[in-house]
């Protein structure tokens, strides 16, 4: 009998008690801080929808995610069950404690309206992108932050795999439908996501659509 990967876990947590539910359209920004102990789910509705994530110190918006040392940590590429997300000063962000997908990618980065331009046609400079929905919401956020403040994300349900000679290749997603990974927040985090509005990229198979975030507070 074949067994699921160890990274597929599923949750124990009940959509019906979450403290907090919002559907994220596709190609709209998500901001919201996540107290420490609380639980956050993301949840691809439709399936292969890439969802661009940021994190930060709700203390110390400078102390944010850091890809390079989340990688160089876990000594790996991806992000699954067990991964623990840490930050530019060392400290662990959120853990992820359930995934039903399996992985997720940490290279590919936002797509900008320059980089639409270089990847597909000078036509798509006006195309909205993932780096312009992550300054919208910080300007909706309005407590300070600026340009500088957007970094390199996670991208939870890409699929970025890395070919043997060092390139990376943007393929179809390996998502489904009602997929979703969960995290706790090791400190209060400020999460800030662009759900991603690419038209040209078959990570979201062409078709941005809507993800499901839900809060839960820490078991009593």
């Amino acid at each position: 009998m074949k067994t699921a990967p160890a990274s597929l876990v599923r949750s124990t947590l009940d959509p019906g008690h979450a403290i907090y539910t919002a559907e994220i359209p596709g190609g709209e920004p998500w901001i919201h801080e996540v107290r420490k102990g609380q639980f956050l789910r993301i949840v691809d509705l439709h399936g292969n929808q890439s969802v661009d994530t940021l994190f930060y110190n709700s203390d110390d918006y400078l102390d944010r995610y850091s890809a390079q040392d989340t990688i160089r940590w876990q000594r790996n590429l991806y992000v699954t069950t067990g991964t623990r997300l840490l930050s530019t000063g060392g400290s662990v962000l959120v853990t992820i404690v359930a995934d039903t997908c399996g992985r997720h990618d940490t290279l590919g980065g936002a797509c900008a309206n320059e980089s639409n331009m270089v990847r597909y046609d000078i036509g798509a400079r006006h195309m909205h992108s993932c780096r312009a929905s992550f300054l919208k919401g910080i300007v909706d956020w309005g407590h300070g932050m600026v340009k500088q403040d957007i970094t390199a994300n996670v991208n939870f349900f890409m699929n970025v795999p890395v070919t043997p000679d060092g390139k990376l290749t943007f393929e179809d997603g390996i998502s489904e439908p009602g997929k979703y990974v969960e995290m706790r927040a090791e400190m209060d985090v400020l999460v800030l996501i662009s759900n991603c509005p690419q038209l040209n990229n078959p990570c979201n198979a062409y078709n941005p659509t809507s993800v499901q975030v839900l809060i839960w507070d820490p078991p009593a």
